[in-house]
C-alpha cells in the first residue's frame, strides 16, 4: 500500500514538472526570430545605422529609441548594426549579418538604404523591412518599387517646419531668423520651406516682424560635420540672427553648442530643434535651455508603430505611409518651457486649422528663399 502511494506521488511530482516546464517554454515567446506566427509573441528586430552615431540627435536615435519601446513594452528583442560605409554594399552587408542571426525585421532610416532595400526585399523574401524617409528602388530606375514585405515612411516636414516657424515669431514677435541644413535633400528642404512659410503666415496674420534672408538659409552638406555646424551659427549670429532652425543631424549639435555658449556669456540667441524634442539638448544653465521649440517629426513612432504592427498580425507590406499633422505624426513637443501660454494658444489654432484643411503648406519651395 505504501509503495503504491509512493508511486502514485512520484508520478503526480512529475507531471507537475513537466507541464511547468512546458508553461516556461510558451512564455519564451515561441517563434521568436521568424515572421509567420508572429502575432502576439515576440521577436527579433534590428536596424542598420545611417551615417552618424546612435545618439545624433536624428534619424538614426530615434528609430532606435522606438525599437527600445518595443524591447521594453512588446518584448522584442533589438540590435542594431553600423556598417562600414555608406555604400549600397556596406548596408546589405549589415542587413545579411541581422537576417543570418534571426533578425528578421529590419529598419532602415533614411534615403540612401533605398537601392539596398530594394535588393534586400527580393533577397530576403523572408523578412520584413521598414525604410523611412525612402522608397525602395534600383540606381538607375528612380521608380518606387514597395513589395508586400516592405513599408516605406515618409513625413509631411513641411507641416511641422510651419508650426515651428508660427511659433518661433509669436514668441520673438521681431529679429531675424536663419535654416542650417544638412544635405540639401527633399526631407530637408521641406522643413526648411516650410518654417519659412510658417514665419510669413505670422508675419501677415499675427502681427510679428521676423524677417529671414537669403544669407542666412544654408546648406551644408553633410549630417555629421559638429564643428562645421558650430561656424556657420556663429556667422549668423554675429550677423545678428536671433534664431536659428537647424535640420542637420550632428551639424545641428555644433549649431547648438554655439548658441549654449553664447547663452551662457549673457546673448539672447535661440535654436528651433528638430526631429525629436531637442529641449534638454540646449540646456546651458540650470534648466535653462536654447531650445526655443522643436519641430518634430516622430520617427521614435513610426518605428515602434511597424514592431507593434508586427506583432498584431497587421503589418503594412506593400504600402507607403505618410505621418502628417493629422495624424500627429508631426508637430511640436507636448510641452515648450520656453514658449509663453499665449503662445501656446496661438499655436494650437493655427495648428486646428492646419488639421481641418483651412490652412494649407506647401511642401514646394514655390518663390521662398532657397
Amino acid at each position: 500500500m505504501k509503495k503504491s502511494l509512493v508511486t502514485i506521488l512520484i508520478c503526480m511530482l512529475a507531471f507537475v514538472l513537466v507541464v511547468g516546464c512546458g508553461s516556461k517554454n510558451n512564455n519564451a515567446g515561441g517563434n521568436a526570430g521568424t515572421n509567420e506566427g508572429t502575432k502576439g509573441t515576440s521577436f527579433k528586430a534590428g536596424m542598420v545605422t545611417d551615417s552618424g552615431t546612435i545618439d545624433d540627435k536624428s534619424f538614426n536615435q530615434g528609430t532606435w529609441e522606438g525599437l527600445q519601446r518595443a524591447t521594453k513594452e512588446l518584448g522584442v528583442e533589438s540590435k542594431y548594426l553600423k556598417p562600414a560605409g555608406t555604400t549600397e554594399a556596406d548596408y546589405l552587408k549589415e542587413i545579411g549579418n541581422l537576417y543570418d542571426a534571426g533578425f528578421k525585421v529590419i529598419v532602415a532610416p533614411g534615403f540612401k538604404f533605398e537601392t539596398a532595400i530594394f535588393a534586400a526585399q527580393d533577397k530576403y523574401k523572408d523578412a520584413k523591412f521598414v525604410i523611412i524617409d525612402g522608397t525602395p528602388h534600383t540606381a538607375k530606375d528612380f521608380t518606387p518599387v514597395v513589395k508586400e514585405n516592405t513599408v516605406s515612411i515618409f513625413f509631411a516636414e513641411h507641416e511641422s517646419g510651419f508650426i515651428a516657424g508660427v511659433a518661433t515669431a509669436l514668441q520673438l514677435k521681431e529679429g531675424e531668423a536663419g535654416f542650417i541644413g544638412g544635405m540639401e535633400i527633399p526631407a530637408v528642404q521641406k522643413f526648411n520651406w516650410g518654417f519659412q512659410q510658417g514665419v510669413k503666415y505670422a508675419n501677415d496674420n499675427l502681427g510679428t516682424k521676423i524677417s529671414i534672408k537669403k544669407e542666412n538659409v544654408v546648406y551644408q552638406g553633410s549630417f555629421d560635420n559638429v564643428a562645421a555646424g558650430g561656424q556657420l551659427a556663429a556667422q549668423m549670429y554675429d550677423r545678428g540672427v536671433k534664431v536659428i532652425f537647424t535640420a542637420a543631424g550632428g551639424v545641428g549639435v555644433g549649431a547648438i553648442n554655439e548658441a549654449k555658449a553664447r547663452a551662457k556669456a549673457g546673448k539672447e540667441v535661440w535654436i528651433v530643434g528638430v526631429d525629436g524634442d531637442q529641449y534638454k539638448d540646449g540646456v546651458y544653465e540650470g534648466d535653462k535651455s536654447v531650445i526655443i521649440t522643436s519641430a518634430m517629426k516622430k520617427v521614435d513612432a513610426a518605428s515602434f508603430d511597424m514592431m507593434k504592427a508586427e506583432q498584431d498580425g497587421k503589418f503594412p507590406g506593400g504600402q507607403t505611409l505618410t505621418f502628417d499633422i493629422k495624424n500627429d505624426g508631426v508637430g511640436l513637443p507636448a510641452e515648450n518651457p520656453n514658449l509663453s501660454e499665449d503662445t501656446v494658444t496661438k499655436v494650437a489654432d493655427v495648428t486646428a486649422k492646419l488639421k481641418s484643411g483651412e490652412i494649407k503648406v506647401a511642401a514646394e519651395k514655390g518663390d521662398l528663399i532657397k
